[in-house]
């Protein structure tokens, strides 16, 4: 029999028989296992059997993959292919199973969790271990254990009493007993006409334990019934009072399923609505200028230091309330705010020993960017981003409050579930928005929880609903439709024709035709290198650019002294008239509200009445009004008027009836103010508290500096050092590329051809070694390396490094001297020098090798 139609006899052999192809599906589909890379298939089939790895292997399999896996876990070992697709299609073949089934076994093939022929099939053994039913860990087949499991500790008089009372002949020793029982109760027929026999309250006792949880109590006199039962072996004690139904039994009353209800086939993600794609990418466009709106008016309110920073870390409770007024939004929101900001790296704390937040100088970048630029750095952040703004309020495992900014926020499932939900979206026809529960059933089926049957609270489930309304808010969908833009982030390309199509109503459903049952998975590969995000961020940003409004070079003045910004303005504008004005509504169209507080501040940054005047003529496309005119020059003519310095401070004024009329008011008292000369008042409060004060007096006074300068006051930018964006948090290893998935295959492969290549004198030089490194004498070695060089030969090598790491290689000679021999290392894949003394031995290769 040749070595391709030997049957692997572990693991390891089978990972041998593969080509380079299955590896480095293997080695992408499990990533651990070549961190670090295997020496060779031995050390990998081991790594690939460990629980961790196993179980990490185990979460990512789809729900009909992972149910093939549970039943061949209660299968006979070794199983074959038809054994494992009966316990999956029951007797009567379920078509829907039969047709997934080469899939899943396929998959489990790939991923090294089963191993064998089709007529020897074996799940690893941790697996097994995992996913076998027992008393302290359930299956989620619902099954018991076996007859023989069941009856391990029975005495073999007992055994015999069963045998016969199921009307079997009795035998000589409890294994054929057991067996002949075995044989009984997975005979159809022989099964259905004992049944046959059964009191009626009998078989009521086994339907209630066939789907699990196959235990039952009873009593130490049981009723008549259960005596029938017990008598023939159909239910087994474990335990005093306990019995439970033997798996054979199970399987006959379930017509041969392992599963109550088998899912072969992803439940289809339904559509609730569908939408013009021209209305999905505008409404999409809107939040999207909205995210910018709110990520600048976060970072100005920021502007000269946030909120102070947690001992613990964070922002505390009020400040995050603080800032949703601020943003008006509610406190979950303005978190999510908060969190895209830090996530893209324009928000961090300034390190001071009083420490706060504040914005980077990459926020002074990003300011300078084009719009659609500033919203996809947001949004391929968020996209990468493991922290969660979600779990904001929430508690951690030790029962603390998770706060913004904080630590504990961040969840390594956040990136692909996110990317998961959007591509899902993908399925849908264009401008369909999904129906969350159909969507969150799918997800569920993707990555279902072992040993739970529906988990609707999960963590992905909470992600996946966090995912479709963040991703509302950021503008990547517009009305719960998939948009242009987020098709781009993804690294799609956009549906020719999206915005020609006219928009319709927003409770338009979707045609029945419309709806995709059953359709096959779509798979997207997620953007992995920094070169192929900003690729896919750029199409992103290309695409919205033609969508957002063109920003605005003009305001309209009210006569009531107001001025509307009809749309976005541009930024000279926006910044000057965020001085001479406040904010008084948001929305479509701004409103700025001129107050004597505003113009003051205005003049106190430097600007004179006819710097005032000549802005607003030049940006109104509305006369300017008399009202807010007189506001300005009233301001204007009493800005200044009175100056204050230090003394601790000193007010200074050419009109001795203004000075007067200051000492005269009852609340100057408090500054300890006094005349020193006609024109001059000084105070023993400091100049900024002397400043507030006279101004809630009803004055308007200005600081002057040391020289007698009127000093110009401008908000202080307060920055913090460079800082980087918080790196996401991996899960697990990251997916190998295709070079180092090269250059780990070949490595592998050559550490697995030196640890198995036969000798010589092997006594079974067709089989591979075991591993021992080989012994030979100083003088020997010598003499073969030498003999190795005259002819060319490869030969085998144990050779022991200088921190004592022993390793088996496979040389080809090609000198030797001064105690070091020079060779071609087929295991390394390049020339080395090995000194001989660290030469454990060496042996000759089989003529069939190399």
């Amino acid at each position: 029999m040749s070595p391709e139609t030997t049957a692997p006899r572990s693991l390891a052999e089978a990972l041998r028989a593969r080509d380079d192809a299955s590896l480095s599906a293997l080695l992408r589909s499990r990533p651990d296992l070549i961190t670090p890379v295997p020496t060779d298939l031995t050390q990998l089939a081991t790594r690939a059997g460990t629980r961790a790895s196993v179980v990490r292997a185990l979460e990512r399999l789809d729900r009909f993959t992972l149910q093939t896996a549970e039943a061949l876990a209660v299968a006979r070992e070794p199983a074959t292919y038809e054994e494992l697709l009966g316990l999956l299609a029951g007797d009567d073949g379920d078509p829907a199973a039969t047709a997934a089934f080469p899939h899943a076994l396929a998959t489990l093939r790939e991923q090294a969790l089963l191993w064998g022929s089709d007529d020897r099939l074996r799940l690893v053994r941790t697996a097994r271990e995992l996913l076998a039913p027992s008393p302290q860990h359930p299956s989620p087949t619902g099954l018991g254990p076996t007859v023989g499991e069941a009856t391990a500790g029975m005495s073999p008089g007992r055994i015999q009493e069963i045998v016969a009372e199921a009307g079997l002949a009795t035998t000589h020793d409890s294994v054929s007993a057991v067996a002949s029982l075995s044989a009984l109760f997975s005979d159809r027929s022989r099964m259905s006409a004992l049944l046959d026999e059964a009191p009626a309250e009998a078989v009521d006792v086994l339907s209630r334990l066939v789907w699990g949880p196959p235990y039952g109590q009873v009593t130490a006199e049981p009723a008549s019934h259960l005596r029938w039962l017990i008598a023939r072996g159909l239910l087994l004690p474990t335990a005093p009072g306990t019995v439970v139904l033997p798996r054979e039994v199970a399987l006959h009353l379930r017509a041969g399923r392992a599963h109550r209800v088998t899912q072969p086939v992803a439940p289809a993600v339904e559509a609730a609505a569908v939408h013009g794609p021209g209305a999905v990418d505008t409404a999409a466009a809107g939040q999207a200028y909205t995210t910018l709106a709110t990520v600048e008016e976060l970072l100005k309110d920021w502007h000269e230091g946030g909120p102070p920073v947690l001992r613990a870390g964070g922002l505390s409770v009020r400040d995050l309330k603080r800032t949703a007024v601020a943003l008006d939004v509610p406190e979950p929101v303005a978190a999510f705010w908060v969190e895209l900001a830090y996530a893209a790296g324009l928000v961090a704390s300034d390190g001071e020993a009083d420490e706060r937040y504040a914005a980077t100088p990459a926020y002074d970048t990003w300011l300078e960017l084009p719009a659609a630029e500033r919203w996809a750095r947001l949004a391929s952040a968020w996209l990468a981003a493991t922290r969660t703004a979600g779990l904001v309020g929430g508690r951690d495992a030790k029962d603390r409050t998770l706060s913004a900014l904080g630590p504990g926020l961040d969840r390594s499932a956040a990136p692909e579930v996110r990317h998961r939900v959007l591509v899902l979206l993908t399925e849908l026809p264009e401008g369909a928005s999904p129906d969350p529960d159909s969507l969150l059933a799918r997800l569920h089926w993707e990555r279902p929880s072992r040993g739970v049957r529906t988990a609707p609270d999960d963590l992905r489930a909470r992600l996946a609903r966090w995912t479709l309304s963040e991703a509302e808010l950021l503008g990547v969908t517009g009305r719960g439709a998939l948009s242009a833009q987020g098709r781009a982030l993804l690294g799609l390309p956009a549906p020719a024709g999206a915005r020609a199509a006219e928009p319709s109503g927003p409770g338009d459903k979707l045609p029945a035709h419309h709806k995709r049952r059953g359709a096959p998975p779509v798979t997207v590969p997620t953007p992995h290198s920094p070169a192929e995000r900003a690729a896919a961020a750029a199409r992103a940003a290309a695409l919205l650019a033609p969508l957002l409004p063109e920003p605005l070079d003009h305001v309209l003045l009210q006569a009531d002294l107001t001025a509307v910004a009809p749309g976005p303005l541009e930024r000279p504008l926006a910044d000057t008239l965020g001085v001479l004005a406040d904010v008084e509504s948001k929305g479509g169209a701004t409103v700025y509200r001129f107050t004597p507080a505003s113009v003051r501040r205005a003049l106190d940054a430097g600007r004179s009445a006819s710097d005032l005047h000549a802005f607003l003529a030049a940006h109104s496309r509305t006369p300017v009004p008399q009202p807010l005119a007189y506001l300005i020059d009233d301001m204007a003519r009493r800005h200044g008027h009175l100056r204050i310095g230090a003394a601790s401070a000193y007010v200074r004024c050419d009109d001795e009836a203004v000075l007067n009329e200051i000492l005269a008011d009852k609340r100057s008292q408090e500054f300890g103010v006094r005349r020193i000369a006609p024109t001059v008042l000084v105070a023993q409060a400091d100049p900024t508290t002397l400043l507030a004060g006279l101004r809630t007096m009803g004055f308007a006074p200005a600081a002057e500096s040391a020289e007698g300068d009127v000093l110009i006051s401008r908000a202080h930018a307060h920055r913090t050092p460079p800082r980087q964006a918080p790196e996401p948090v991996p899960d697990g290893p990251p997916v190998p590329d295709a070079t180092l998935l090269g250059a780990a295959i070949r490595a592998i492969r050559a550490g697995d051809l030196a640890s198995t290549a036969p000798r010589k004198d092997d006594p079974a030089p067709g089989r591979p070694g075991d591993g021992a490194l080989p012994r030979t004498s100083s003088a020997e070695t010598l003499a073969t390396m030498q003999a190795a060089v005259m002819t060319g030969e490869a030969v085998w090598i144990g050779y022991v490094n200088a921190e004592g790491a022993a390793s088996q290689r496979v040389i080809a000679p090609i000198r030797v001297e001064g105690g070091f021999v020079t060779a071609y290392d087929h295991t390394a894949d390049e020339v080395r020098t090995y000194p001989l003394h660290r030469i454990t031995g060496v042996a000759e290769l089989a003529d069939d090798q190399l």
